[in-house]
């Protein structure tokens, strides 16, 4: 079965929450899912029917691209789901410089953007009790080279 990564509607929101092991119980990551949708900035990846993650690219971070949220479910980790939306994420950046940031005690996502060739850019302390945040940036070749929505294959 193929993997396809396509930008999120409102019907996906159920999906997505499902996907997402906080939002159910965190109100507010609900809200930052939906809010997402509607803003067209929420790209889900699946395969038939099903949502195994997804992914949200903002542009609020100093004029530049910020992945915000990568999310793959549990019984899709380590299948190539995490890098698919990366890339797809990649492609619909509109500008050359993409940020994104994950907790010093993910390493899975580090190794992730280790492997797609993003750099340590800084680190944030304070966000989270004594799990400070890592800033990683990649210079994009080729910025907002796929954008928009549809159903585009990574």
């Amino acid at each position: 079965m193929a993997l396809l990564i396509r930008l999120a509607d409102e019907r996906d929101v159920d999906a997505i929450v499902a996907v997402d092991s906080l939002a159910p119980r965190d109100r507010s990551r609900r809200e930052f899912i939906r809010r997402s949708v509607a803003a067209n900035l929420c790209y889900v990846a699946g395969e038939e029917n099903s949502v195994l993650g997804y992914g949200i690219l903002e542009c609020s971070f100093f004029g530049n691209g910020f992945i915000s949220m990568v999310f793959v479910a549990e019984t899709a980790r380590r299948r190539g789901v995490g890098t698919a939306l990366m890339r797809r994420l990649e492609a619909a950046c509109p500008t050359p410089k993409l940020f994104t940031s994950t907790n010093l005690s993910n390493r899975p996502m580090q190794s992730l953007l280790a492997k797609l060739g993003y750099a340590l850019s800084g680190v944030i302390h304070n966000l989270d009790e004594d799990d400070p945040e890592l800033v990683y940036y990649k210079r994009l070749t080729q910025p907002g080279g796929r954008g928009g929505a549809g159903n585009d294959e990574p």
